[in-house]
């Protein structure tokens, strides 16, 4: 089971650094990604924190669920699991 917590409502001049840095006052953070646009290579306002335990994360989502950080709320919550996306999808278009 992943310990992730999705991150939103980020500011978009945070850093990954910085918001590893606040999620490590729950506890040993793993990894801290902030997602990027590839078109024009600015952040998207939302990533995930990695904590090494589960009472981590919950403490994570319990301490900054709605926690400014850089004058914003934060969103916290578990990660879901990333489901597959149908390649089809586009092409399913109801027919004129």
């Amino acid at each position: 089971m992943s310990n992730k917590v999705y991150v939103g409502n980020i500011s978009y001049k945070a850093k990954e650094d910085q918001l590893a840095e606040l999620f490590k006052q729950a506890g040993t953070v793993i990894s801290a990604k902030i997602i990027i646009n590839k078109i024009n290579g600015k952040s998207k306002g939302y990533g995930f924190v990695e904590m090494e335990t589960a009472e981590g994360m919950q403490k994570a989502i319990e301490m900054f669920h709605n926690y400014e950080f850089m004058s914003r709320p934060l969103i916290v919550n578990e990660a879901r699991p990333l489901e597959p996306r149908d390649p089809s999808a586009k092409e399913k278009q109801p027919a004129e």
